[in-house]
């Protein structure tokens, strides 16, 4: 089961930056570079963020099950400097480090709730009673990226994120003329019944903005067309731990989960 609603270009909340692995060619033919960058803004479009170690907990390329470390200078831009790689499949993985959000209206939050599909958030908020103005909420970021080289051959795989996308079929190599499934976990374990919104990105240039929803094995199929790049984002909300709120001073904990990969033409 799945819904959508179609945003074509409405602007987002500005508290709901998405956060992304991205290439200007996921797919290239062997013996040319491939490089990523790391992007942060909203609409599939955003800031180009360079390579350094302080931000992230862990960025892996994983080759024929094989995990190599993303190793790069401090200041590279894009981040995954060009490099020749070999034929196949490749899955880029990032994890950033925490960060901390200070809300200073309680407005932003709840139109940041409502956008990402976080359920009676205002009684679960008060539940607890927590402040209306001046609270904190940490987020970490979890993206992937499949990228094809030559024949672009294997197949994505877990990496180890605390939550993540799992792609369950070959966009390179499979046919997807019925959409590409995906699966969505959370601690290993499937999230079934949560909002996924797909950022679709045309060779033009244009993005439109669906949102779909998993069933309850946590699995969802989403429309593609060929040529076209994607992303697909879900948000996990919680409750820190008392260690994490203790040293942070924060009453909210998010994890986004992100995936990005193109339909060849």
């Amino acid at each position: 089961m799945k819904w959508i609603i179609v945003f074509f270009l409405l602007p987002l909340p500005v508290l709901a930056h998405e956060f992304w692995l991205d290439s200007t060619e996921f797919q290239v033919q062997n013996g040319t570079e491939v490089s990523l960058s790391i992007r942060n803004g909203e609409l599939f479009d955003g800031s180009d963020l360079v390579y350094s170690p302080r931000r992230f907990a862990l960025f892996d390329r994983w080759h024929q099950g094989i995990k190599h470390d993303v190793a790069g200078r401090l200041g590279d831009r894009p981040a995954v400097s060009p490099r020749v790689l070999p034929s196949g499949l490749h899955i880029f993985s990032y994890q950033s480090t925490v960060s901390t959000l200070t809300y200073q209206e309680w407005e932003k939050f709840l139109q940041f709730a409502k956008h990402k599909d976080f359920s009676n958030i205002t009684a679960r908020h008060q539940a607890r009673n927590l402040p209306d103005t001046d609270f904190k909420e940490l987020y970490t970021r979890f993206c992937k990226a499949l990228v094809a080289v030559g024949d672009g051959a294997g197949a994505d795989q877990k990496t180890g994120l605390e939550t993540e996308f799992i792609a369950l079929a070959n966009p390179y190599v499979d046919p997807m003329d019925q959409g590409l499934p995906l699966q969505l976990l959370y601690q290993d374990a499937p999230r079934p019944n949560v909002q996924v919104e797909l950022f679709e990105r045309t060779p033009q240039g244009d993005v439109n903005v669906t949102l779909h929803r998993t069933d309850k094995t946590g699995r969802v199929t989403i429309p593609v067309k060929a040529g076209h790049d994607y992303l697909v984002d879900a948000v996990v909300l919680r409750i820190p731990s008392d260690a994490i709120a203790a040293e942070k001073d924060a009453v909210w904990e998010t994890l986004w989960a992100s995936l990005t990969f193109a339909v060849p033409q």
